[in-house]
């Protein structure tokens, strides 16, 4: 699956991924071929070899588990990119070394990748980013703490940009395709329910178009153009692969986590105008349609 060079104005950097997760890996890659210098946090000691092999300086980092030397491990860093979840006492980064984020006189652009949690329950309403929040669950609470705690801590000392990000998907498996060929597809009917996705490489384009324009304590709804039921997207997946669709499962006797409950109790669609205007983005996947065609297409040559 093809994926754009950084922008030729964005002169290359030194990229630090708190957090070296799907989406930061990829665009992880993506620099790396450009002549950046990359590196970043992991917890698990096996993925950190995997990832210096790579040529990404992986450093160990987690609950009671700082990094070693913060000031030398995020010595020349000009781009700054966090998407470790917030536990209930903060931002784990922040926690940890916000004094040491804070006095790096090379850092010019941050980037906190947060949810869409923060708006609360929308029933259904198109929400753009000038919307004041109104977190109803614990996630987004947490996540609006973390926004604003980012924005406080490089308050004159860095730009800091809020990427809302929807339902992630892409290559491997993190799509509808691989969850149906896996036997785990499920279709929760809950009538009138839509989300937004994101395609995983979308993400990273969107995150370089900002560091190429940064502006200081701008939030950005990171969506596709289409939010539609989560149906929808198992239906489509199974005629692409040329199977019937399970039967769906109403909401209220439907057994999910927490965590999936609380993703359903709210209904909301993301304005992306912001993107396209200020960043002017140009999704390559504007769709779930394009999105998984192009997996399905790369599934059939054998690409990965």
């Amino acid at each position: 699956m093809s994926q754009k060079s950084p922008p030729a104005a964005l002169a290359p950097g030194h990229a630090f991924f708190f957090g070296l997760g799907y989406a930061a890996e990829r665009l992880a890659a993506r620099l790396l071929s450009a002549g950046w210098r990359v590196s970043g946090t992991v917890r698990d000691p096996e993925k950190q070899n995997a990832l210096r092999e790579r040529g990404i300086a992986a450093h160990l980092f987690g609950p009671g588990m700082p990094l070693e030397n913060p000031e030398r491990v995020l010595d020349g860093v000009t781009h700054l990119i966090s998407s470790i979840p917030p536990v209930d006492a903060g931002d784990p980064a922040l926690l940890a070394h916000g004094e040491a984020i804070r006095a790096t006189e090379t850092l010019r652009w941050t980037g906190y990748l947060s949810t869409p949690a923060v708006y609360g329950d929308r029933q259904g309403a198109l929400v753009h980013e000038s919307d004041p929040p109104n977190p109803g669950s614990a996630r987004g609470r947490r996540r609006l703490a973390a926004e604003l705690a980012w924005m406080d801590v490089l308050d004159g000392a860095g730009d800091v940009q809020v990427f809302r990000l929807s339902g992630i998907y892409g290559p491997g498996t993190r799509n509808a395709i691989a969850q149906v060929k896996a036997g785990t597809a499920r279709i929760i009917d809950k009538p009138g329910q839509v989300f937004n996705r994101i395609h995983v490489d979308d993400i990273g384009t969107i995150l370089l178009a900002s560091m190429a324009r940064p502006a200081a304590n701008r939030i950005y709804n990171v969506a596709d153009n289409e939010a539609c039921p989560s149906g929808d997207v198992i239906r489509y997946a199974c005629a692409l692969l040329g199977v019937e669709p399970p039967e769906p499962i109403p909401f209220d006797s439907a057994a999910l986590s927490p965590m999936a409950r609380s993703f359903y109790s709210e209904c909301k669609r993301l304005d992306t105008t912001r993107l396209v205007k200020e960043l002017e983005v140009q999704l390559d996947y504007p769709t779930y349609r394009v999105g998984l065609s192009a997996i399905f297409a790369e599934l059939g040559s054998g690409a990965e």
